[in-house]
């Protein structure tokens, strides 16, 4: 059922409702102000016949019967339509028009009273008649002098609620046909919709109505939503596709090196021990290299995937003292100092942040040896800077990397002729540093003569921490 005819009906339905109960209300109101005037004019009429009443109290008390009917016509014609009753002192009573005389009336009222005799019923006004000959004077008037005009409002609110049913149920259709056009059209609109289109196809313009303007917004929103979801989903399958054609592509050579040693180990099985020995050897750091490389690429997919649900508010100096700690653990021949300004905090990925310091520390620990050979030794700096930013600088004491190549020391796969790594290291605290809005700098360590990798990162900022990632993140092919 359309939503015009929905509405039609309801209105249709409640007008009468709505009408019949004004109407009943005006019904109660009406009887009551009937009422009061009725009460109204039982006062007027009994102030005009107290005279007169007087006057016949009066001539019965002296027994005067000629003067007692001429004022007992008197009082009836005072009283003109209402009942009269009156009883003198002794409560004999004297004139009795109305009501039958064994109807008790109530005597010494305030207010007009309701009495009741079977299915009738009569208002009653009590006045108490004072002078040389007391009395009790009743004027009675029915109630039912009011019924036929409570009769004609009654006809006339079902008349009205009668009428107002096909009436109302015909403009509520019009009008609710007319307001819910806009609505039609934006769902025509929505019904032929592309959703490879996109948000911007919807082009809905604001139609002064303020759910259909909120219901376009929505359907913007959800829209907008499942193009960022398709973008995400897009982007996860290029990922895979990455993955697998960098695994395949780096596999090749460490895979090359195993067959070929094991072949080796198969065609000559009296191979003299120590031959043996380098080839198992050879096999072993072949293995390692295999793991490592295939870590740093799931580890690389990862970054391209995470959402920004994954980041919270961290301590990085808490970060930093860990990723230090863990380094020394696994190289105990390297000295690593540590200088971390307490309080520095940043919006960040926590397992993203460990994968950068663990890799930066890592590499220099790795490549921070001296020239002359010896232990390398590491300096780990964190502070803050300009800019409401954190700075991170590892300091080491190796060869340092010629400005020609501080560039590319950052892309994947890149890596000295004698490195034992996969090339990944930097390239994931480039992804990191990236992730979290920071920068990453190579340079020259003027205490140490060696390398120098500067991190700055964006503090917490005091307000509630917001962050959009990359748009665009595709560090495992290198297209970024």
């Amino acid at each position: 059922m359309r939503l015009s005819t929905r509405i039609a009906l309801s209105v249709t339905v409640l007008v009468p409702v709505v009408v019949l109960a004004a109407g009943l209300l005006l019904l109660g109101l009406v009887h009551r102000d009937l009422s009061h005037q009725q009460d109204a004019v039982l006062r007027v009429r009994a102030a005009a016949v107290l005279p007169n009443v007087r006057t016949l109290l009066a001539a019965d008390s002296k027994g005067r019967p000629r003067a007692e009917q001429n004022q007992q016509r008197k009082v009836l014609d005072g009283a003109l339509d209402s009942g009269v009753r009156l009883a003198g002192e002794d409560g004999a009573v004297l004139l009795a028009v109305g009501p039958q005389p064994d109807i008790p009336l109530p005597v010494g009222a305030d207010a007009p009273a309701t009495v009741r005799d079977g299915g009738r019923a009569w208002r009653v006004l009590s006045v108490r008649v004072d002078g040389a000959a007391p009395g009790t004077l009743w004027l009675v008037s029915p109630s039912s002098a009011v019924d036929p005009q409570v009769a004609a409002v009654r006809r006339r609110v079902l008349l009205v609620a009668l009428l107002a049913a096909p009436v109302a149920g015909l403009l509520a259709f019009a009008l609710a046909g007319r307001a819910t056009a806009s609505l039609r059209r934006l769902s025509a609109r929505a019904a032929v919709l592309d959703p490879g289109s996109g948000a911007t196809a919807l082009a809905h313009t604001p139609s002064r109505v303020f759910e259909v303007d909120e219901l376009s917004s929505a359907l913007g929103l959800l829209l907008a939503r499942y193009d960022e979801q398709a973008g995400r989903t897009a982007q996860a399958l290029d990922t895979a596709r990455s993955f697998s054609a960098a695994a395949a592509h780096e596999l090749r050579t460490p895979l090359t090196a195993m067959r070929t040693n094991l072949e080796v180990l198969a065609a000559h099985p009296d191979l003299p021990a120590v031959e043996r020995a380098e080839v198992v050897s050879e096999l072993s750091q072949d293995r390692a290299r295999l793991e490592e490389l295939l870590t740093a690429l799931r580890t690389l997919a990862g970054g391209d995937l995470v959402e920004v649900s994954a980041f919270s508010a961290l301590d990085l100096g808490e970060l930093v003292e860990s990723a230090v700690a863990e380094a020394a653990r696994r190289h105990p021949p390297a000295v690593i100092d540590v200088e971390a300004a307490p309080g520095i905090r940043v919006f960040g990925w926590e397992a993203g942040l460990r994968i950068l310091l663990a890799n930066l520390v890592g590499n220099a620990v790795v490549h921070g040896r001296p020239p002359g050979g010896g232990s390398a030794r590491v300096t780990v700096r964190l502070r803050t800077g300009r800019g409401d930013a954190a700075v991170l600088t590892v300091d080491d004491t190796g060869p340092g990397v010629p400005p020609a190549d501080r560039a590319a020391v950052l892309h994947r796969f890149h890596r000295r002729p004698d490195s034992p790594g996969a090339g990944l290291g930097l390239t994931l605290v480039a992804q990191q540093a990236a992730l979290h809005r920071g920068t990453v700098v190579v340079g020259d360590a003027a205490a140490t003569g060696g390398c120098r990798v500067e991190v700055r990162l964006p503090l917490l900022r005091p307000e509630a921490p917001t962050l959009r990632l990359p748009a665009q993140r595709d560090w495992i092919s290198g297209d970024r």
